[in-house]
């Protein structure tokens, strides 16, 4: 059996439609983790009123395709309304820009639905210590240069236009966008481009100004909406 977690309180919540899977993850959190108490909602309306009924709730879990309040707008309220509480997205989805979204809003941590019971316990446990998880099969996204413990989001998801982020790049730029959606960290985009570190911070922080974006995660992912939108 796993070792309990320690020094990190004892209720989470798990928010999903899916019973079975709710079942299933408050075994490995009672049985494997040490929790014992499992607060259960089954849509974003539920989780919304249980997180205010019960404060003592130390974790919240949550699928993304519940039925109820729009998933990305409720996520981002709950960071601004319950800080304290650590949250993190359950999901059967791999989709990158998903991921970047859950974690620009202010999750700490992105749990994969295909996960075994080790890989999920460990995902838990990362994210009870107050580090970001993502998962395994996530492009390296240079964690150790771009995020810390995310801080409850102020504004949405950055819009962009299209015409004007296109337009204010350079060919180079462009290229180094890419290769931060990808995931790559300031060395091998160097690597890869035939450019200095330097150089690749001076194209960054161009991007950064163009995009909006005040560090890694918010700029790829807009540049992965931009990307998608340019069908590259």
């Amino acid at each position: 059996m796993d070792r309990k977690l320690v020094g990190v309180g004892t209720t989470a919540l798990v928010a999903d439609d899916d019973e079975f899977f709710r079942i299933a993850l408050s075994d490995v959190l009672t049985a494997r983790l040490g929790f014992s108490h499992i607060v259960l909602a089954c849509s974003f309306d539920e989780a919304v009123q249980k997180m205010s009924e019960c404060r003592d709730i130390d974790v919240a879990l949550f699928d993304l395709n519940m039925p109820g309040r729009n998933n990305w707008q409720t996520l981002r309220s709950m960071r601004e309304r319950f800080p304290e509480i650590r949250v993190a997205v359950v999901s059967g989805s791999r989709d990158r820009i998903d991921i970047l979204t859950a974690l620009s809003i202010g999750a700490q941590g992105y749990i994969s639905k295909g996960l075994g019971v080790s890989e999920l316990s460990r995902a838990i446990r990362s994210i009870c210590r107050g580090d970001v998880y993502l998962p395994p099969f996530f492009p390296e996204l240079a964690i150790s240069e771009s995020i810390a413990v995310p801080a409850p989001p102020v504004k949405d998801p950055l819009p962009i236009r299209r015409e004007m982020a296109v337009s204010d790049m350079t060919p180079r730029q462009y290229e180094v966008l890419k290769l931060l959606v990808e995931g790559k960290s300031n060395k091998a985009m160097a690597r890869s481009l035939g450019l200095s570190g330097g150089t690749i911070k001076f194209h960054l922080s161009a991007i950064f100004r163009v995009l909006g974006a005040s560090n890694r995660v918010e700029a790829a992912t807009a540049g992965a909406r931009l990307l998608d939108r340019e069908c590259l």
